[in-house]
């Protein structure tokens, strides 16, 4: 059971990766941004998830290093991950597109470095360019990013070596129970972007009910959720108060019949990208 915000998942790999994290999507450079970040490092958060597209690494960076001053936390403490982008997406390309996430951000290494999206005809060499920065000790865990099954099984014949996680659109709106089921059994943790749905199901009646049995809110129900299905969740939040309640979940149980009531939300509905039809 997993009991606190540094209770960690061992990936394929014997890398620790914390269970729960702080994402930054879509949050401009800024002071927003960096008090963003620190406030979720000094309330106990040690993974923070970016990426070159979001065009914050930099700030997050300069939180990384503003926190650990300030609390005294190591670097080997903390879990950053960051993502290539499409137009990145090659051998060389994605080579010096993670020197420069790693530049920007004023980090040695990262944690975890992911495919953001799997652009036909261009993810496999990407793929070779991970293998060789892991290998080259440059990163401690590879993965992707939004991969269905057939794109894993497409990537998984010609490397060396598997993913260590897949982070997708996840929710009660959209379990992507089969590809779970599939992540399991080779080994690839999965990751949840959008957990809250991006505020769609905050009015939701069955959540609802069972937040208030539990005294809890509605977004700590549905990340509560997530963690009970063995699912690294990364809630993205820029208010202090938020940060610290989406965090509140390790003091209560989801029963199996909550588990069940709330997997049957599912709709197959996103609300993000197709992972197979998307075009940029």
């Amino acid at each position: 059971m997993i009991k606190n915000l540094q209770d960690t998942t061992i990936l394929s790999n014997g890398v620790k990766m914390p269970w729960f994290g702080l994402g930054v999507f879509k949050v401009e450079e800024g002071p927003e941004l960096i008090n963003a970040v620190k406030s979720a490092i000094k309330h106990g958060y040690r993974s923070i998830d970016t990426a070159a597209i979001y065009e914050n690494e930099a700030g997050v960076g300069q939180a990384i290093r503003e926190a650990m001053e300030e609390t005294g936390i190591a670097r080997e403490e903390l879990f950053i991950t960051s993502k290539v982008w499409n137009a990145d997406l090659g051998y060389e390309t994605t080579i010096a597109a993670y020197e420069e996430s790693l530049k920007k951000l004023g980090l040695d290494y990262l944690d975890l470095y992911l495919i953001h999206w799997p652009v036909e005809g261009k993810f496999k060499s990407a793929w070779k360019a991970l293998e060789t920065l892991y290998k080259d000790g440059k990163i401690k865990a590879i993965g992707v990013s939004n991969f269905q099954i057939h794109h894993l099984e497409e990537l998984m014949k010609e490397s060396e070596i598997k993913p260590m996680v897949n982070q997708v659109e996840y929710h009660p709106r959209l379990t992507q129970k089969e590809l779970q089921d599939f992540c399991q059994k080779h080994g690839i943790q999965m990751g949840a972007w959008s957990p809250l749905m991006q505020g769609h199901l905050l009015d939701n009646e069955i959540l609802k009910e069972i937040a208030e049995k539990h005294n809890k809110s509605i977004a700590q129900v549905i990340l509560r959720w997530d963690l009970q299905h063995g699912v690294v969740t990364i809630p993205k939040s820029i208010r202090e108060q938020r940060i610290i309640e989406n965090a509140s979940i390790f003091d209560f149980v989801l029963s199996d019949a909550e588990m069940e009531r709330i997997d049957g939300l599912n709709q197959d509905l996103r609300v993000g990208p197709d992972p197979d039809n998307f075009d940029f």
